[in-house]
């Protein structure tokens, strides 16, 4: 059957897809708009499949925080290119899933994906993007953090979130204090708050390396432990939040810095969450 300018636009205004996109789909389906809104959509899908090996190392994380402070969702949003993460329909669709992420804080970015936005599933409605697009568009990631004081932190350029749980603020005011820990979390990027919460098996690593370098530089052998402990101790130095250098003051830690701003003030937890995992 013909299929009139008028058809092909409505479907455009309908489904975003291009013009001849919209045209073959309306011809395959003998002008059944919704048979040719699913045909565009299994293009979607076809594109998803396609661009499945490629990396979506740019986007943007989107973060939304309770008014009191106590509950702040993140989601990571990630494309192929920085044209792309700049798309309106593409941060228009990054709000929409942050907050459904926010009201029904699903357990995992898989049970996210199956939440519905309208008569679509989240995964469906990505589909859809990715075959109004032509680029590979995934959620990277996706945290919830609850506590005392929730502060957030989006770095320049959107590409990367801090969530920082604070604990001990007793009415104090502790955003600036917050945001100074989030940004050095962003820089630093902590595997831990303190010694107590790394992984085992990290700790065993750790020490394991120790013990071979110090074999390597030729150390006596009743002195490898004592060595490797060290080293350990300087990992913890390196890489756990509340014991690191704080970056704005390198003459205290993190832990030192929040106790000068409020007396027992500490990092209970944190999420560091980057398009580019």
């Amino acid at each position: 059957m013909a299929i009139t300018a008028q058809e092909v636009n409505k479907l455009r205004q309908m489904t975003g897809a291009g013009m001849m996109d919209c045209k073959k789909a309306l011809v395959e389906s003998d002008g059944d708009f919704d048979l040719a809104i699913e045909i565009l959509r299994k293009k979607g899908q076809k594109v998803s499949a396609n661009r499945a090996d490629r990396q979506t190392n740019e986007g943007s994380v989107f973060i939304q925080t309770r008014e009191d402070s106590t509950l702040a969702v993140i989601v990571a949003l990630g494309c192929e290119t920085d044209f792309v993460a700049k798309n309106q329909d593409f941060l228009d669709l990054g709000n929409e899933i942050l907050a459904i992420a926010y009201q029904e804080q699903p357990a995992d970015v898989e049970a996210l994906k199956a939440l519905k936005i309208g008569s679509l599933s989240i995964a469906e409605k990505i589909t859809e993007l990715i075959g109004k697009i032509g680029e590979k568009i995934d959620i990277v990631a996706y945290e919830v953090a609850k506590g005392e004081k929730v502060i957030p932190y989006i770095h320049a350029g959107s590409k990367l979130g801090v969530l920082v749980v604070l604990k001990g603020a007793e009415g104090t005011d502790v955003t600036e204090a917050g945001r100074s820990v989030a940004m050095q979390i962003a820089a630093m990027r902590p595997v831990a708050v303190d010694k107590d919460d790394v992984d085992p098996a990290v700790v065993q690593q750790e020490l394991k390396i120790g013990r071979e370098q110090a074999i390597a530089e030729g150390k006596p052998e009743q002195m490898l432990d004592k060595i490797a402990e060290g080293k350990l101790n300087r990992f913890y130095k390196d890489n756990t939040l509340l014991n690191q250098a704080f970056v704005k003051d390198n003459a205290v830690t993190v832990a030192k810095y929040l106790d000068s701003v409020n007396k027992g003030l500490t990092v209970e937890s944190f999420k560091r969450v980057s398009v580019s995992q």
